[in-house]
């Protein structure tokens, strides 16, 4: 990770509908470099996050429903006892945007408070 995230932190979610494609595999390269433990799975990007118990785990799910709220971007997230994975991507383009590396930024600043 470079302190390149930073920058997706301060940024915010856009409308993709209308037209918009998706990120090119450059495009989606340079930004999934931006991240720290993303990893790319074809259309999406997703990040396992661990925690010391269940009230941890739902503590950072409120915190991830918070950021998603604010940016209007909904990850998918699979919460387990003490594991939440979260996975981004833009269903109205087909793949990803720069949306979903702005919120896994955001997450990732929300799991470091």
């Amino acid at each position: 990770m470079n302190n390149s995230s930073n920058s997706l932190v301060t940024k915010h979610c856009k409308p993709c509908e209308g037209g918009v494609s998706p990120l090119s595999a450059e495009e989606i390269t340079k930004m999934i470099q931006q991240l720290e433990g993303w990893d790319l799975f074809d259309r999406l990007i997703g990040k396992v996050y661990t925690f010391t118990n269940y009230y941890q785990t739902m503590a950072f799910v409120n915190a991830v429903a918070w950021v998603s709220h604010r940016e209007d971007h909904h990850p998918d997230m699979i919460v387990s006892y003490n594991k939440c994975r979260v996975e981004y991507t833009t269903h109205s383009v087909g793949g990803l945007s720069e949306n979903d590396f702005i919120c896994a930024a955001k997450v990732d600043a929300q799991f470091k408070i």
